[in-house]
C-alpha cells in the first residue's frame, strides 16, 4: 500500500461486489471473510474500505444468506452450478447490476479475504483502463496481478455467461485476455494492500501486520 493515500478522482458510478463464494478449504471451511483481524472481521474491513468508493455494494455468497444478514447488504448467489470460481460470482453480480441498477455500467470486485484493501482502488482501476483504452482493469502489486480484484463493464455479461456455461471457462486471465485488460499498480510498502488471508497462519500474519502498522 502506498504510504499516502491518493486523493479520489472522479470516475463513473460503479457497483462494488465482495466475492465470498469460495469454499475456503485452506482455512478449514466456512467463510474466510468472517475470520477476525484486529478484532474486526475481514468482511467488515472490506465493506468499510470498498463501500465509500462505490455507488452501491453487494456480496456474492452461496449457501444460507441469513449468516450475512448483519451486513444489511444484498446477498447475490452464483447461478452457475458447481462452484465455478470467481468468474461465476462476477457474472452473478453483473446480472444483478443489469437488473437492479441499470443506470450503472461498471462493477468493481474484490475478495473477502483481503483485510487491507486500498481506499483508492476503484478510481485507480478506472484511471488505468481509461489510460490504456481497454474495457477491463485489475490490480497489480510487486509485479503480481490479482485477477479477482478488478473492474468489469456490465455490457460484457453475456459474453462472460457464454464463456462460463458453454465453453466451461474458469480462468479469469484467459477470459479477460480476449477483451484486453489494463493493470493498476500499487506499492507493497509498508504492506501489500492485496495481502490475502487463506490459512490460519495468514490470519496470524495479518494481525501482526496490523499491530505493526495501526494506520491500516
Amino acid at each position: 500500500m502506498t504510504t499516502r493515500e491518493q486523493p479520489p478522482v472522479p470516475h463513473p458510478p460503479t457497483l462494488g461486489v465482495l466475492l465470498a463464494g469460495g469454499l475456503a478449504r485452506r482455512m478449514g471451511g466456512g467463510d474466510k471473510g468472517l475470520k477476525r483481524v484486529g478484532g474486526e472481521t475481514i468482511l467488515a474491513r472490506a465493506v468499510e474500505r470498498l463501500g465509500p468508493q462505490c455507488a452501491g455494494l453487494i456480496v456474492n455468497a452461496n449457501g444460507d444468506p441469513a449468516r450475512l444478514a448483519f451486513l444489511d447488504l444484498p446477498i447475490v448467489p452464483d447461478d452457475v452450478p458447481g462452484f465455478a470460481g470467481p468468474l461465476a460470482g462476477i457474472l452473478a453480480a453483473l446480472d444483478w447490476a443489469a437488473r437492479e441498477v441499470p443506470d450503472i455500467a461498471w462493477l468493481a470486485s474484490a475478495p473477502t479475504d483481503c483485510p487491507f484493501l486500498p481506499q483508492d482502488l476503484v478510481p485507480r482501476l478506472h484511471a488505468a483502463r481509461a489510460a490504456a483504452q481497454l474495457p477491463l482493469a485489475c490490480a497489480r502489486s510487486d509485479g503480481q496481478t490479482h485477477p479477482p480484484i478488478g473492474l468489469w463493464p456490465v455490457a460484457l455479461r453475456a459474453d462472460l455467461r457464454h464463456a462460463l456455461v458453454v465453453e466451461n471457462e474458469r480462468k479469469i486471465d484467459r477470459w479477460t485476455a480476449r477483451h484486453g485488460i489494463a493493470c493498476a499498480d500499487w506499492e507493497t510498502a509498508p504492506v501489500d494492500p492485496f495481502f490475502n488471508a487463506n490459512t490460519p497462519e495468514d490470519l496470524a500474519e495479518a494481525a501482526a501486520l496490523l499491530a505493526a502498522h495501526p494506520a491500516l
